[in-house]
């Protein structure tokens, strides 16, 4: 049976242990309490993901094309969040 492939921010939740500094964590309860931790780190980790795969494109994108002035940079982030925000999906992992 072929595994599946989720993108970022689908599939089913998956249980992983992570280790943060105590004020770190005690920042997330107090900000979104106990109940919404979970999906505090996960919003986090997902906006983190998505903008490494946006920095690898534009590196990409400058290998072949040259400097991308920061403005141009800034309207890319736009159209990436917007696209994606249309279709409700970004890349795959990886």
């Amino acid at each position: 049976m072929a595994e599946a492939t989720y993108s970022i921010g689908e599939g089913p939740a998956t249980r992983v242990s992570l280790s943060l500094p105590e004020g770190t964590a005690e920042a997330i309860r107090a900000r979104v309490g106990k109940r919404e931790f979970s999906a505090f780190i996960a919003e986090a980790v997902e906006r983190e993901l998505r903008g490494q795969v946006l920095d690898e494109y534009l590196a990409d994108y400058e290998s072949r094309k040259g400097p991308v002035s920061e403005p141009a940079r800034q309207r890319a982030r736009q159209v990436f969040d917007e696209v994606f925000a249309e279709e409700a999906e970004w890349p795959a992992a990886g």
